[in-house]
């Protein structure tokens, strides 16, 4: 019977394709199921073989590990060349833009607040 190794919702391609190749170097026999049409199921990733669990666990769990380290170097090379988006650079960036979109969000906190504030 088969078994749902991965959920594919939010997964990149790249992602997708890494894990496929890490299984088929291991000679773990899986497929794809791709999603529905209108969005109710994301696709999976499947094992053919129940059997075939216990080894491919610890493989993705490794992979995943160092899939996050590898993103997060670049995440912070990224921050650190100033490409990351941040507040205080859009603030700079685009003071109008930025300082319209906060006041929005104070608006409908307020809007949202106001219910359950009591004035004295």
């Amino acid at each position: 019977m088969s078994k749902l190794l991965m959920n594919l919702r939010r997964v990149p391609d790249e992602e997708r394709d890494e894990v496929c190749e890490l299984l088929e170097e291991h000679g773990i026999e899986h497929y794809l199921t791709p999603p529905s049409v209108w969005g109710v199921s994301a696709g999976g990733l499947w094992l053919r073989h129940d059997e075939d669990w216990e080894r491919a666990q610890p493989l993705l769990a490794d992979y995943q590990q160092r899939r996050y380290q590898q993103e997060r170097r670049a995440f912070e090379q990224a921050h650190q060349d100033g490409e990351v988006t941040t507040v205080a650079r859009n603030l700079r960036r685009r003071p109008l833009r930025t300082l319209a979109f906060l006041v929005v969000v104070a608006a409908v906190l307020l809007i949202a607040l106001v219910p359950f504030i009591t004035f004295g």
